[in-house]
């Protein structure tokens, strides 16, 4: 029977770590966000006095809860996948087939949307881009640099991932049993 590397298993835990960290520091988004709607409600309805910043806030908000929470729902098995066929394959399989698409697809395809998401932002700084959505017209940057953020921490996380569907194409042993969320 192979045992992992203690190396292997110290990054695996680290970038682990890391991911349930920052997912934990990003959930606290969503406190600011319902503060934001509950005084735009209570503005609105109660003192007939509507903002005009709580819709920018809140979807940009939103889309930053949103974003950057993507790489701990990948590390917590939270994403989308054919579970009718996955689960009925041997660890050997999904591992195979986790480590083909992680290096083929993932990978890939992400570093493609940082370039871009990247230039973006930077252009949208570099411009003074602002909102054209509301009177209050935001600045745009800093919204728009979250999509190369969301994707840093999506590839870290992404390392882990590959790593243990590695080891599991190789080996027929999880490194991790990622719960089944049920929704």
């Amino acid at each position: 029977m192979s045992v992992p590397s203690p190396g292997l298993i110290k990054l695996v835990n680290a970038i682990d770590k890391f991911t349930d960290t920052t997912g934990t520091w990003i959930s606290w988004l969503s406190v600011t966000l319902v503060l934001a709607v509950t005084y735009e409600v209570f503005a609105r309805y109660l003192f007939n006095a509507p903002t005009i910043w709580s819709f920018d806030v809140t979807f940009m908000l939103y889309g930053t809860l949103f974003m950057l929470g993507a790489a701990y729902a990948l590390h917590k098995g939270a994403h989308i996948r054919t579970d009718f066929f996955f689960e009925r394959w041997s660890v050997r399989t999904k591992g195979m087939i986790d480590s083909i698409a992680y290096l083929v697809f993932f990978f890939p395809s992400l570093l493609v949307f940082f370039v871009i998401g990247a230039q973006e932002g930077w252009y949208a700084f570099q411009i003074g881009e602002t909102s054209e959505q509301t009177p209050w017209r935001p600045i745009l940057w800093p919204f728009k640099m979250v999509v190369p953020l969301a994707i840093l921490l999506l590839l870290i996380q992404g390392v882990s991932e590959t790593i243990k569907s590695v080891w599991a194409a190789r080996t027929g042993i999880e490194l991790e049993h990622k719960e089944k969320v049920e929704i």
